[in-house]
């Protein structure tokens, strides 16, 4: 554990992580990503793509996404699908810390988007940490032997209640779709601790010291509590995903970092692409260009070389 030194570790495997990823295998950097799920990012939810260069035709985001990683691993990068929980951008090496390990580097790049969000559910803000959380990985042991409820329709919503089923009681999926965004044969169906809730709106979280439950309401408008120990929300927003780096790097007043024309933050040796990085113009294409930045500064600083345009 913790002795694992690369050149470069990338946190992110989106268009902007993966891109980082092949320019800096490519340079003969040790290179490691580290993506949290290759269906949590915004391209792995496009349905369909057309105007990054070179396609013949529309190809689903998710396609898209699989050929940029398989691109990069032909390079030589390291791929592993670990959420990064925690960093240290201040030591030298660096490091980024997973539930599984802890990975040591001369340099950073941060690149996982901007698919946070802002609570919007009543009871949420109040009652994070409380009970609410955004990560399965990281707080499933709280609730050994307790009920749960996910709320969301994506991938990763059930592959984050697949994971809670080794910890909890009972997990409840808690949508206001119609239906998961999910293959059929996914193994969520079969899961007996598993209780699938499709149209149902989420009117508040309960509780005062801790989460006691969800009010919830169906597509008549009717009512109904839902007893529950922890709410794990996996909802789509539009914030730059930030959370698990502390205070060190200077963001703008909407939260995204900030960065100067080398993709390089206020700390050196750490670098941010992407959305993570761009509140103006999301594009797949953008965020390839900045990764490719982003990976040809960092070989610069591991090199010792001058960053000047």
């Amino acid at each position: 554990m913790g002795n694992k030194l690369y050149d470069l570790v990338v946190i992110g495997g989106g268009p902007a992580g993966l891109t980082a990823g092949i320019y800096a295998a490519r340079a003969n950097l040790k290179t490691l990503i580290l993506d949290k799920s290759k269906t949590a990012g915004a391209l792995a939810y496009a349905s369909l793509i057309e105007n990054y260069p070179g396609l013949e035709k529309p190809i689903s985001g998710k396609e898209l996404l699989e050929k940029i990683r398989k691109q990069a691993i032909s390079f030589g990068a390291e791929y592993k699908e670990e959420q990064v929980v925690g960093v240290n951008l201040v030591s030298e090496p660096k490091e980024a810390i997973t539930i599984k390990d802890n990975y040591k580097a001369k340099a950073i790049i941060i690149a996982t988007g901007a698919m946070g969000r802002k609570p919007t559910i009543k009871g949420e803000a109040e009652l994070l940490g409380r009970g609410v959380s955004y990560c399965a990985v990281c707080d499933a042991p709280f609730f050994r032997g307790k009920k749960v409820a996910v709320v969301g329709d994506s991938e990763e919503a059930a592959k984050e209640a697949l994971y809670l089923t080794q910890f909890a009681e009972e997990c409840y999926i808690v949508t206001p779709s119609l239906k998961l965004k999910i293959d059929e044969s996914h193994p969520i169906f079969s899961n007996n601790k598993v209780k699938i809730m499709t149209s149902y709106s989420i009117k508040e979280i309960k509780g005062v010291d801790f989460v006691t439950g969800l009010l919830l309401k169906d597509k008549e408008g009717n009512e109904q509590h839902l007893d529950v120990s922890g709410v794990f929300i996996y909802m789509v927003g539009s914030q730059p995903v930030t959370d698990f780096l502390g205070e060190v790097l200077e963001v703008d007043e909407k939260g995204f970092i900030v960065v100067d024309n080398f993709m390089q933050t206020n700390i050196s040796g750490v670098f941010a692409a992407g959305d993570v990085a761009t509140p103006y113009l999301r594009q797949v294409v953008v965020a390839c260009a900045q990764g490719a930045i982003a990976a040809v500064s960092a070989e610069k600083y591991i090199r010792g070389k001058i960053l000047k345009i």
